[in-house]
């Protein structure tokens, strides 16, 4: 049985929250110590397996580096899954 895809909502949500520290200049790459741990936890738990881990390796660097939290991680992995989970759709139909 596979995972369920996360919603699209919940993961815009995740990364509006990571951009969010942009709106308070010096406090909000502090407030980063605290998020990225939390972020990749909840990155690895929405989309698991090595999918999961590998993103939440990269979602927590991304938040943890200064001026990098404009990269919608949790989006692009929406996506990444949403079109790989479709296009084998498309081709299991055509066998």
């Amino acid at each position: 049985m596979s995972k369920q895809q996360p919603s699209l909502i919940l993961c815009i949500l995740m990364d509006l929250l990571g951009y969010a520290s942009f709106a308070i200049p010096g406090l909000g790459e502090l407030s980063d110590l605290v998020f990225a741990p939390i972020s990749a936890f909840v990155f690895y738990k929405m989309f698991g397996g090595l999918k999961g881990t590998f993103g939440g390796i990269f979602n927590f660097v991304e938040e943890i580096l200064p001026f990098s939290d404009f990269i919608p991680s949790f989006s692009i992995m929406w996506l990444w899954q949403y079109f790989t989970a479709n296009s084998k759709t498309v081709l299991s139909k055509q066998v």
